[in-house]
């Protein structure tokens, strides 16, 4: 759970603003999302490499674009 102290003279809006930030920063949503449903470790394993295949080719284009 989180808890926000609101300080002397501080503002509800700012406090609000905190709360948000601190909620986006826990990544509850991002966890949420997540758990919705089971994805199998070799599907996992299997969108990780793709995305670092993507990466290394996108790092390769821009090299050869700036050579």
């Amino acid at each position: 759970m989180l808890i926000i102290e609101i300080k002397d003279g501080e503002s509800i809006d700012k406090a609000l603003k905190r709360y948000k930030r601190k909620f986006q920063n826990a990544g509850v949503i991002k966890e949420l999302r997540r758990r919705k449903e089971f994805v199998k470790p070799s599907v996992k394993r299997r969108g990780e490499v793709l995305k670092a295949i993507y990466r290394e080719q996108v790092r390769d284009e821009q090299d050869t674009t700036t050579m």
